[in-house]
């Protein structure tokens, strides 16, 4: 795994040595880490992407030369070249491989009058990119919906084998809390002391436009198992992938303590939804979409009253509060029952409408 981090809380917190989140096993393997400015983590990580597959079109054409002259067995060949490492246990085996593929390559690297010197000795440097690389950047939502969006777009519309995760404080944590486009309607901060006034932007609709990313908004506090399976998803998905993770903050003005809680009454409220997009269903005749929310069931109202970010605005100007609440509490609506449009199952050809979930 190679991580690419935005500026901000995370790369504070995983950068701050010499404590870090980030371990590595008994074989001495983990994540490769490093930190990226705010406005071009999408393409430094894409930089990332690019690099490990050029290295491995080099290792592949190198393995099949030596398999040309005898110099490698073509069964280990074949067998590095179609290997699964769609999970762990492919992985594992493809690592077994390459070991088996570096004893037969250091004689003939050592021995520089062998007929296959040269392009063993550039071979075994690039062994290990025959194994999968897993490329993820990391960053906060003013990176993902501010700032770094551009980059991120252009990510979105390739091909490339990238996972993206969205920390989402809906906020400027790092710098003080200032308004971002994830900012909900009705939520004060710096930039929006009379509450904010236009609705929050939904990044992962826009991404599942183009039909080939993947796409999940998860929330561990509401469903943890949610979360990982899609994790797993995105993480075997061969292509983009985006991850929109709500993340609880100090500038919400919650007692942390009860953070876990706070996100489980964003999910019941309906303010943030669970869903998964995934594009290899249509392979399989199912809409791609699967919104894993259930209907609403805390009042929109109970849950922002729980935020000293709603509070204030009430407190300072309720007949203001009450007319953004009550906006935000329609577009809750509506963005609930669009969401239960796309998610309907495929209307079969002369068969009746679908019906909501």
């Amino acid at each position: 795994m190679v991580i690419a981090n935005a500026t901000g809380c995370s790369s504070i917190y995983g950068g701050n040595l010499p404590t870090t989140p980030w371990s590595r096993n008994s074989e001495g393997r983990g994540p490769a880490w490093s930190n990226s400015l705010f406005e071009d983590n999408a393409e430094f990580g894409l930089g990332f992407r690019l690099a490990f597959d050029q290295r491995r079109a080099r290792a592949e054409l190198l393995l099949r030369q030596l398999a040309a002259s005898g110099a490698v067995p073509a069964a280990l060949v074949d067998a590095l070249l179609q290997a699964d490492q769609g999970d762990e246990a492919g992985i594992h085996e493809q690592r077994q491989r390459v070991a088996e593929l570096r004893r037969r390559l250091e004689p003939a690297a050592r021995g520089a009058a062998h007929s296959n010197h040269q392009a063993a000795a550039e071979l075994l440097p690039l062994a290990d990119d025959l194994v999968k690389r897993s490329v993820w950047m990391v960053g906060g939502d003013g990176w993902a919906y501010d700032i770094g969006f551009g980059g991120i777009d252009h990510l979105l519309a390739s091909r490339s084998d990238v996972n993206l995760l969205v920390l989402d404080t809906e906020v400027y944590s790092n710098t003080g809390g200032q308004m971002s486009k994830a900012t909900p309607k009705g939520a004060v901060a710096p930039f929006a002391s009379g509450g904010k006034t236009t609705g929050k932007k939904d990044l992962g609709l826009m991404a599942m436009t183009y039909g080939h990313v993947y796409v999940a908004s998860v929330a561990m506090g509401a469903r943890d198992e949610h979360t990982l399976r899609a994790f797993l998803e995105a993480e075997t998905y061969p292509g983009p992938s985006l991850i929109l993770a709500y993340a609880h903050c100090i500038a919400h003005g919650i007692d942390m303590a009860h953070g876990m809680e706070q996100q489980r009454q964003a999910v019941q409220s309906g303010r943030w939804l669970l869903y998964r997009h995934d594009p290899r269903r249509k392979q399989r005749g199912l809409n791609p979409l699967v919104l894993d929310s259930r209907s609403p069931s805390v009042p929109l109202g109970e849950a922002l009253r729980s935020e000293r970010r709603f509070r204030r605005l009430h407190d300072s100007n309720p007949a203001r509060a009450r007319a953004l609440w009550r906006e935000a509490e329609q577009d809750l609506r509506e963005r609930w029952q669009l969401y239960q449009r796309l998610a309907a199952p495929s209307q079969p050809a002369g068969g009746a409408a679908p019906t909501n979930r």
